[in-house]
């Protein structure tokens, strides 16, 4: 099964002590981080989050005072070798569906990974990739 899961996007500050600070209110309320990126802009960062109780999470972000956003994404489980990720963007271009960002991992010694894809249409791409 590949689902389509709530991923956060919160933005904040770009400085020392406030990603360590939203971390630990999620930490703080048993919420687990299973994926996270992290892109900076001049003065502000966008932190996006996958996590175990989107709901939940998104409430107390917005305590702790940061503008967060929820949607949809899809989240894969990938071989970890070549060509896979040439394979799901090829795929998506065929469908004419726009990759709007990705992020993946895998360890070297993984023989699966995850990649999280955001397009505008969570559902058509999970209908593209299911063949996958």
């Amino acid at each position: 099964v590949m689902p389509i899961e709530k991923q956060l996007s919160v933005f904040m500050e770009n400085k020392p002590g406030r990603l360590s600070q939203i971390c630990n209110a999620l930490a703080e309320n048993n919420i687990n981080i299973r994926a996270m990126s992290v892109h900076d802009t001049v003065d502000h960062a966008i932190v996006r989050l996958i996590v175990d109780q989107p709901t939940k999470a998104l409430v107390i972000l917005e305590d702790e005072g940061v503008y967060t956003i929820a949607q949809d994404v899809v989240l894969l489980d990938i071989e970890n070798k070549p060509g896979i990720i040439s394979t799901i963007a090829r795929m998506l271009f065929r469908a004419d569906i726009n990759i709007e960002y990705a992020y993946c991992t895998a360890s070297k010694n993984q023989d699966f990974g995850c990649i999280v894809v955001k397009t505008k249409d969570a559902e058509q791409t999970l209908e593209i990739l299911e063949s996958l």
